[in-house]
């Protein structure tokens, strides 16, 4: 699986099912593991960073329980827009993008539902990916690889803290729950602040699309837990399930019901004059590609438009991106030249015909 053959189709993870798709695009289980005997990636010399990538390389590529259908990138060999296109397909951290010549790696599964970051932060960066809020089935494969690795490889553990991390955030289960959820009406009535306020009381973290230091472009809002320390993973979980989840979604979607009973002529004019720019524009930016993918997703969800389905939009969000149209394009582009290749790629995404049916 070449790391070209990536932009000829979206992750599992956006394939629009789950769950509660129309509002939470996905959910992520990651849990963060150290190797005993060996310093902290930041702390670690060379031949120890080796070593480390070594072990856990062996580990992953021979272990029968994650399959056989896995891609090993090796980041510090990888040219730039290759880390970049991970990133953008949120299978690495910008951080583990960008660490130069630190040997690191990824392994990741042919669907994309899993990767394994290798001297990130922590020795192991194990994460799961799922469509909707599938948090239970994410959390049976995150814990069944975790087993698997542990029986070949000795985690840093601590009978009194639990697993050691470099980050003191992350001691103890080593996990973090996060939510990517699409929340334009909260943005369009301007309750956006009620998520804000809500994240804060539970101590959670309300992020943009790319995670830490990014902005929510597109209404794309990531929230997860800030703290594992003194706190078992099934009721980091259960609150992810239980109460967070499902009140940002009943947030949205009186927010959505507040929109068509009341501004429904401005809905419909945000919505037609995204699809008419999207069809027809010959330059377009990132950031107001975002958006107006937005304000489309939201009217194929209530209904207001039929002329796309939401698998395409979500693809569209990361088929945009920098990494991804040089990919395509099989080479380097200017700023000026992406504008052009992205608006020329949606035209063609949005207008492309639909497939006939089977039997027709």
């Amino acid at each position: 699986m070449p790391l070209r053959s990536m932009t000829d189709h979206a992750g599992a993870w956006l394939r629009g099912a789950g769950p509660h798709s129309e509002i939470v695009i996905s959910c992520r289980l990651r849990l963060a593991r150290n190797l005993a005997g060996y310093p902290f990636v930041g702390r670690a010399t060379r031949s120890q960073h080796d070593d480390v990538l070594s072990r856990c390389r062996r580990q992953v590529m021979e272990c029968e329980a994650l399959g056989r259908q896995i891609l090993w990138v090796d980041l510090a060999e990888c040219p730039e827009v290759d880390c970049q296109l991970l990133v953008e397909r949120h299978l690495i951290s910008r951080q583990h993008a960008s660490a130069g010549a630190l040997p690191r790696a990824v392994a990741v599964a042919s669907d994309e539902t899993f990767s394994i970051m290798v001297n990130e932060e922590d020795h192991l960066r194990i994460q799961v990916l799922r469509s909707g809020a599938q948090f239970d089935e994410a959390f049976r494969q995150v814990n069944a690889i975790d087993d698997a690795l542990e029986s070949e490889l000795e985690y840093a553990f601590s009978s009194k803290l639990g697993y050691l991390t470099a980050c003191p955030t992350n001691v103890g289960t080593g996990i973090r729950v996060s939510v990517m959820l699409h929340l334009p009406a909260l943005r369009l009535t301007g309750e956006i602040e009620k998520v804000r306020r809500a994240a804060r009381d539970m101590h959670l973290a309300v992020r943009g699309l790319f995670g830490e230091g990014s902005d929510a472009h597109g209404d794309l809002y990531q929230i997860s837990n800030q703290t594992t320390l003194g706190r078992g993973e099934h009721e980091i979980l259960s609150d992810f399930q239980h109460t967070v989840v499902p009140h940002i979604i009943d947030y949205e979607q009186q927010a959505r019901k507040a929109l068509v009973q009341h501004r429904l002529v401005q809905l419909d004019d945000k919505i037609w004059r995204a699809w008419a720019t999207l069809t027809h524009a010959r330059v377009l930016g990132t950031e107001e590609v975002l958006g107006l993918l937005s304000h489309l997703r939201l009217g194929v969800n209530l209904a207001r438009i039929d002329k796309v389905d939401i698998r395409t939009l979500n693809e569209l969000f990361l088929l945009m991106q920098p990494a991804h149209l040089q990919k395509v394009s099989g080479r380097p582009m200017e700023a000026a030249e992406r504008r052009e290749a992205r608006a020329r790629l949606i035209r063609e995404r949005l207008l492309r015909p639909a497939k006939p049916s089977e039997g027709s």
